[in-house]
C-alpha cells in the first residue's frame, strides 16, 4: 500500500473534531430535494489523483452536497464543474465532468486536496478544526515527492500551504507571501507555489473570478510542467 492510500483511508475514518462529524452526518440524514433518492458519503474526503503527480491542487473544505454527497473531492457541485473543465483544457484530466466516484475521471499528473477533510457548517471550519486537519495535508506533501506546483484556492488554502511549508523546514518563502490571483512565488529551485480564486458561486457568480481567469493558472502551470521536462 502507498502513502497516499494510506493516508486516504485513515482520513476517511477521520472523528477528531465533534461539529464537524455532527454537521456532515446531518447533511447526510436530511439531504436536499434535488439529491433525496441518493446515498450521501457522510465522511471525510480524501484526495484524488495521480501519487506520481507534479501538480497538487489545494483547496478549502467539501461542499455539504457536493463532495459530502459523492466522496470525492470537488465533485457534484459547481465548483468541481469549473475546477474539472479548466483541468481537462490543459491536459490533467481525461474529461471535463466529475459527477461521482465511478464516472470514469482520472486525473494525469494532478492530485487534489483540501485544508479541511469535513463539510464545515457555512463553509467555515474553526482554528481547531484547521489544525487538527494539518497534519494529513503534511503527510500528503511529504508523499507526493515528484510535487514541483502547488496550487491554492483561496486565501485559507494558500495560507495553509504556507504554513506546511514553513514547517518543513526546507523552503526559501518571502517573509509573508501575499495572496492574490494568479500570484507566484519559488518554494525553493525546484518547487513553485500559485495562487487562484476559489471557483465558489460567490466568486464566480459576481464576476470577480472569470473562467479566462481561472484557465490563466492553468495555463502557467501547463507551461512551467512543461519547460522542466
Amino acid at each position: 500500500m502507498t502513502g497516499i492510500h494510506s493516508i486516504s483511508k485513515t482520513v476517511a475514518r477521520c472523528t477528531l473534531c465533534p461539529r464537524l462529524v455532527a454537521w456532515r452526518e446531518q447533511v447526510a440524514a436530511q439531504k436536499v430535494k434535488r439529491f433525496s433518492q441518493q446515498t450521501y458519503w457522510g465522511r471525510p474526503v480524501p484526495g484524488f489523483g495521480s501519487e506520481t503527480a507534479r501538480l497538487v491542487i489545494v483547496g478549502l473544505a467539501p461542499a455539504a452536497h457536493g463532495a459530502n454527497r459523492t466522496g470525492r473531492i470537488f465533485t457534484g457541485d459547481r465548483s468541481g464543474d469549473w475546477l474539472y473543465r479548466s483541468l481537462h483544457k490543459f491536459g490533467f484530466a481525461n474529461q471535463p465532468q466529475s459527477v461521482s466516484r465511478d464516472d470514469g475521471l482520472q486525473l494525469e499528473d494532478c492530485y487534489i486536496t483540501a485544508a479541511v477533510r469535513c463539510a464545515p457548517p457555512q463553509n467555515k471550519p474553526t482554528a481547531d478544526e484547521k489544525r487538527k486537519c494539518l497534519p494529513y495535508l503534511v503527510d500528503e506533501f511529504k508523499s507526493l515527492s515528484n510535487m514541483k506546483i502547488v496550487l491554492g484556492l483561496g486565501k485559507l488554502a494558500f495560507d495553509t500551504i504556507v504554513g506546511v511549508l514553513r514547517s518543513s523546514g526546507e523552503v526559501d518563502l518571502p517573509v509573508k507571501p501575499v495572496f492574490s490571483h494568479g500570484a507566484e512565488f519559488s518554494i525553493d529551485d525546484s518547487r513553485i507555489l500559485l495562487a487562484s480564486y476559489h471557483p465558489s458561486q460567490q466568486n464566480t457568480f459576481t464576476g470577480r473570478l472569470t473562467e479566462p481567469m481561472f484557465d490563466s493558472v492553468f495555463a502557467r502551470a501547463r507551461t512551467i510542467l512543461d519547460s522542466a521536462e
